[in-house]
């Protein structure tokens, strides 16, 4: 299955919200780091592709119609190459509510590489090994290995500028999911649902599910 919209956009930036819009607007399913979750065997291909032992990302998107969020952003130019008819939609919120919402959520856990290495028989292998794939493939390899505000929001705009600069005007849609469906909808040519966007995977709904990693 070929992919009709791929996702730019850096996890935090209403990605989750974007998943659900496209799948209601029948444009999925829509693979984002919940499939990861869902199918623990792709953490191994993902982290064969971060570190530059496979650059086969087939096996992980087969069946999906679309794309958001890392681990897939992390890719988005090969998809985009890949998949020429594929449209581009770049989620973006401001970088400074970007990094206080990252850093009370994803970025804890992606920390949690430091004390996996410190005691690595007290985690579960299957844990193991998604904490070193998202540390490697985005904190490694995104952020050069620096999660600090400077480098985080300097690394954010420079893919976000990127991504401008690159796609051709008729192919993005750079979006903020307080835009509502409108946008959206115009952008990929279908009718705007009755039903509200979605607005999901709050810095609270996220803290929620992983208790104490706020």
């Amino acid at each position: 299955m070929s992919l009709k919209v791929i996702g730019a956009g850096f996890g935090r930036t209403g990605t989750l919200s974007l998943k659900l819009a496209l799948e209601e607007l029948g444009l999925g399913p829509c693979y984002h780091m919940f499939e990861v979750n869902a199918h623990p065997e792709h953490d191994a291909l993902w982290l064969a592709l971060a570190k530059g032992e496979s650059s086969d990302w087939r096996p992980m998107l087969h069946g999906f119609a679309s794309t958001v969020d890392w681990p897939t952003t992390y890719i988005w130019k090969e998809l985009a190459a890949a998949n020429p008819q594929g449209k581009i939609i770049l989620t973006l919120r401001d970088p400074d509510a970007w990094y206080a919402s990252a850093a009370a959520t994803i970025f804890t856990r992606m920390l949690e590489i430091e004390s996996m290495r410190a005691s690595p028989d007290a985690v579960d292998p299957a844990r193991r090994r998604h904490i070193e794939m998202i540390n490697t493939l985005i904190v490694e390899n995104t952020f050069g290995g620096s999660l600090d505000k400077d480098n985080a929001i300097a690394v954010f705009n420079a893919h976000n500028e990127e991504v401008r600069r690159l796609v051709p005007q008729k192919r993005l849609l750079v979006y903020e999911s307080g835009e509502g469906w409108q946008p959206l909808c115009t952008f990929l040519d279908v009718p705007v649902p009755a039903t509200p966007y979605p607005k999901v995977n709050t810095t609270e709904d996220f803290a929620s599910h992983f208790p104490g990693k706020r």
